[in-house]
């Protein structure tokens, strides 16, 4: 009898589990939030809106930003030195991956995810990579991150500056769209009106480079071009990257680490290094 009532609660037990999932009582587990060990820098209210060092010329900050509707997220913004770190631009459309595989492939210090692409995964404005030029660049709006022969970084209008291919010999680019944010004050743009997850290359004012992401689909185009201008981070320029699914970054520097996994395989990526 023993065997018999254990083998109908077996049954009973799966027959609710079954029950439960289809009713998708279970909640989805997700690789888009940030690590735990990142929760748990982020979670101690001491440590917004300050300032950590990852490493020379590395630095690491959590602000907890708010819509003018309902919705918030804590925000991760790293910060770099220019002269201390090296930038590229990877693109494999053969070979899409997910920004954790990225990390690991180039032994980066840094990545995150560049501009826009197709279902076919090659990109739809223009991408150099290692000298190598690919796609078509936009004309008269979006912006660029570039990197000269020289090795200088530019983040620049589209619009206000286009790409001259028979006069500019970059090594690196990628182009998105919108520009948010152009000599400190924010740009004017079509865009819906979806909140979704979002990432971001900016200059301050000072010279030196930011990556931001906002890793829960907390803000439109609108409300984080506002919040890029009204923050302390004196951003010069700033331009959207391709967000939603894509939007991932990944900081390894000291005793920093900051893991936003994308949820879908990108073929185009910002490394730092």
């Amino acid at each position: 009898m023993l065997g018999k009532n254990t083998l109908k609660l077996c049954v009973l037990v799966c027959l609710l589990v079954g029950v439960l999932v289809a009713c998708e009582v279970f909640p989805a587990v997700s690789n888009s939030s940030i690590s735990p060990n990142t929760v748990g820098i982020a979670g101690t209210g001491s440590t917004l809106n300050v300032w950590q060092q990852a490493a020379p010329g590395i630095e690491l900050r959590y602000e907890h930003w708010r819509s003018p509707g309902p919705d918030d997220d804590t925000v991760v913004i790293t910060r770099f030195d220019l002269h201390r770190i090296h930038l590229k631009v990877e693109y494999q459309p053969a070979q899409p991956m997910l920004l954790s595989n990225w990390l690991t492939k180039e032994h980066a210090t840094a990545v995150i995810n560049g501009g826009y692409f197709d279902a076919q995964n090659d990109a739809t404005a223009l991408v150099v990579s290692d000298g190598r030029a690919y796609g078509t660049s936009y004309d008269g709006f979006g912006g660029m991150l570039s990197v000269d022969g020289a090795g200088n970084v530019n983040l620049r209008s589209l619009d206000r500056q286009a790409y001259d291919p028979n006069n500019e010999q970059l090594q690196q680019a990628t182009q998105s769209s919108p520009l948010l944010v152009l000599n400190g004050k924010r740009t004017q743009f079509s865009a819906n009106a979806a909140s979704q997850r979002r990432s971001v290359v900016a200059m301050d004012k000072q010279g030196r480079l930011l990556l931001i992401v906002s890793p829960l689909a907390a803000f439109t185009l609108d409300e984080l071009a506002d919040l890029l201008v009204s923050s302390d981070l004196a951003i010069d320029t700033a331009l959207n990257l391709d967000g939603g699914s894509s939007t991932g970054l990944y900081l390894n520097a000291g005793k920093q680490h900051v893991t936003i996994n994308s949820l879908v395989a990108v073929p185009i990526v910002i490394v730092l290094n």
